[in-house]
């Protein structure tokens, strides 16, 4: 018996179970199918527009001051015009990406290996345009210049490097490149010397 009841158990629980979750879906309102335009807000006042309030964004808002503002602070004008004078200083900004420039980094250490050093100047220029204080970047531009003869431009980026990290890492070589590129140019200056009698 237990066998014959329990195949008409299952369709008659699943019955209950349909009739029971139509009686709570709530009644739909009017057929969605139907094609309503979606409500817009320049069709004509609604009801915050009726009651004299407005949310449009055409809204002026009075920004001038109060009739005695000067006489209760005295020292406005002044601060406003110095903060205005402060927004003057500002002449561009700049784009701030440390991933971006250690990639660019580790793309011209890439280059560097490979001894173009056109394309890791390149690429370690690259760098400082994303992290504009950048001691490694100045340091391996300062390298890069030094290999393509360009001993002024090495000087220049290792002093950078030494007035950004004065104690760092590779300080004591970028001293020892700079006592190397000023011995150069002083030769190089005497050999000019000579040669232009």
């Amino acid at each position: 018996m237990r066998f014959w009841l329990s195949p008409l158990a299952v369709p008659l629980f699943f019955a209950i179970l349909g009739v029971a979750q139509m009686q709570q879906v709530p009644p739909s309102g009017p057929d969605p199918g139907s094609n309503q335009a979606p409500p817009r807000s320049d069709e004509g006042p609604g009801p915050a527009e009726a009651s004299g309030e407005s949310s449009s964004r055409e809204t002026k808002i009075d920004l001038s001051p109060p009739e005695d503002d000067a006489k209760s602070h005295p020292d406005s004008a002044a601060a406003v015009s110095a903060s205005e004078s402060d927004a003057s200083d500002v002449s561009e900004f700049h784009p701030w990406n440390p991933h971006q420039a250690s990639k660019d980094e580790e793309v011209g250490d890439f280059y560097y290996k490979r001894r173009n050093y056109r394309a890791a100047l390149a690429r370690y220029q690259d760098a400082l345009l994303w992290k504009n204080n950048d001691a490694v970047a100045n340091f391996r531009i300062a390298q890069c210049f030094e290999k393509l003869e360009d001993p002024e431009e090495a000087a220049l980026h290792y002093q950078q490097y030494l007035k950004i990290l004065p104690h760092g890492p590779l300080s004591r070589e970028a001293q020892k490149a700079l006592e190397r590129l000023k011995s150069k140019t002083a030769a190089a200056d005497a050999s000019a010397g000579e040669r232009a009698p």
